[in-house]
């Protein structure tokens, strides 16, 4: 009987070891072939013929050229029209949500949006790479950015 309590005891403190570890590790609402390199993105945009995802910015700034702009999804307002604007949308339209505003583990606005599109059941959606922030993965390389009047 005593065997059986150790045994028991053993396998409680080992879940529970586990449960603690793993509650420490954010999962992402986004799959790795869910992120879209910025370079990728740029060639789409260049070429004249290709077929144009959707392009949304969720942040601070819509500087990519051909994006539109809710503006930051942290905030209710922009999460409810980011819900208006795909609402509008094929399921299976391509979709190309960004920030830019600080590198991933801080933004507070990719996590909602990319959830948000989940929930919706959007079936080819992505999220750009910028994984420091717009001005070094986008800018700093010459990529296609909107006309600043």
């Amino acid at each position: 009987m005593k065997e059986r309590h150790y045994i028991l005891g053993l396998f409680a403190a080992v879940w529970f070891l586990a449960a603690t570890a793993c509650a420490g590790q954010q999962k992402e609402p986004w799959r790795a072939d869910q992120l879209m390199p910025p370079e990728d993105l740029a060639a789409i945009i260049d070429n004249p013929t290709a077929v144009k995802p959707l392009i949304i910015s969720i942040g601070p700034a819509g500087l990519i050229s051909g994006s539109v702009e809710v503006g930051q999804v942290k905030e209710q307002e922009s999460l409810d029209s980011l819900k208006r604007l795909l609402s509008k949308q094929e399921k299976d339209r391509d979709i190309v949500l960004y920030c830019g505003c600080c590198p991933f583990k801080d933004c507070p606005n990719i996590r909602p949006a990319f959830s948000l599109a989940n929930r919706m059941e959007f079936t080819n959606h992505k999220l750009l790479n910028l994984s420091h922030n717009l001005k070094v993965d986008w800018i700093d390389h010459s990529y296609p950015v909107t006309d600043v009047q």
